[in-house]
């Protein structure tokens, strides 16, 4: 028995995280993998000018506790103000804060089925209520997200645009037109993790002062910095100012900072990088018809791969690989779970995956058979 005096919905959640890491499954396996195709992180690494950045910041003193400079960068990039820009601990971490200000125990909120789980994750944590519509085809289905949003007077909807983890699309135009549906008073939470990743016009193309949506942006994938945990929010100023009511207000540490402040500057680096994912997803793409599977359009830095039967065929692919030592994701609801998540990767690893899913397909197919 513990003497901890949790609170009943804390002792009500499992005990779980959104996603278990690879570094769990190779001291559970007792192997390295050889090739880290599942995080979709970016493995064409940081801009050296934010490595030395990093490597040279005085990390003996705390970081700026509001991320001035950080923000004031962004603002000058976006065409907007410091205020309607919050930094925190990757979109993760912003997910987190925004959840504590806006949902409480029986507040309800609306995400697609199989969508981004970090999200839900936190809706429980605080005692949400989380409803769910499909996905329409491979793509999140942003009019019935409003309209499930209308019917049980939802808080927040979540919707990513690109998406994970089908790597799917909608313009940005198409997503603001389809907010005139939107409820007064819901918020809506637009995760753009992949949208520098993603083709001209998939933005959305509303003024920063629109206090119907929040967006979210991250240094994780094209920017390369995964592990420093570098987010940010975007958002009406008295939204963005409401995040200083409950961030951990030494959260961001200075190295992180600098990194980030460095990437940002450097958008040869970026343009250099975003050919190289689009390179490994013609790649991937192509080892998936070599294989007589179908790969579908993506408009971020991995490719799903639709492995043609259903969701337990799927797994015993993805066994296959991770036997193999390739570290690789799926989708987790039908029917998308169908699926296979391959991130990009450099031609060594794809050389592994060329090698590797033929043998992990015939593995499934016995299994099957």
């Amino acid at each position: 028995m513990t003497h901890a005096r949790l609170t009943p919905l804390a002792q009500s959640l499992p005990a779980t995280v959104p996603f278990v890491g690879p570094e769990t499954q190779e001291r559970a396996q007792g192997a390295p993998f050889k090739a880290r195709l599942g995080a979709n992180e970016n493995v064409f690494g940081p801009s050296p000018k934010a490595i030395t950045a990093m490597a040279q910041a005085d990390t003996w003193m705390y970081g700026d506790p509001e991320s001035a400079d950080l923000r004031a960068a962004l603002a000058a990039q976006h065409g907007c103000t410091p205020a309607h820009i919050m930094v925190g601990e990757g979109i993760d971490g912003l997910l987190g804060y925004l959840v504590r200000l806006m949902v409480g125990a029986g507040d309800t909120v609306v995400t697609s089925a199989g969508a981004y789980p970090t999200f839900n994750y936190h809706v429980a944590g605080f005692g949400g209520v989380l409803h769910t519509v499909p996905y329409a085809g491979d793509h999140e289905d942003p009019k019935a997200l409003f309209a499930k949003a209308a019917e049980v007077d939802a808080k927040l909807v979540y919707l990513a645009n690109p998406d994970n983890p089908m790597g799917s699309c909608h313009p940005g135009a198409d997503i603001a037109a389809a907010m005139d549906d939107l409820p007064a008073g819901t918020l809506l939470v637009l995760d753009e993790a992949y949208v520098e990743c993603a083709p001209e016009g998939t933005a959305l193309p509303l003024g920063w002062d629109d206090p119907r949506v929040v967006r979210m942006r991250t240094f994780s994938k094209v920017y390369g910095l995964a592990g420093a945990r570098v987010g940010y929010a975007m958002g009406a100023p008295d939204l963005i100012e409401a995040f200083h009511k409950v961030r951990n207000h030494f959260g961001m540490n200075r190295a992180a900072q600098a990194g980030a402040l460095a990437a940002l500057e450097d958008q040869s680096h970026l343009h250099k990088v975003q050919g190289q994912i689009a390179a490994s997803r013609n790649r991937i793409a192509q080892i998936a018809t070599d294989n007589g599977l179908t790969p579908l359009p993506s408009a971020t830095n991995f490719v799903t791969i639709d492995c043609g039967h259903d969701g337990p065929f799927a797994k015993a692919v993805l066994d296959g690989l991770i036997a193999r030592g390739l570290f690789v994701r799926m989708p987790f609801v039908a029917p998308q779970n169908r699926c296979i998540r391959i991130s990009c990767g450099t031609d060594a690893m794809l050389d592994l995956l060329a090698t590797a899913l033929p043998e992990a397909l015939g593995d499934a197919a016995r299994t099957e058979s």
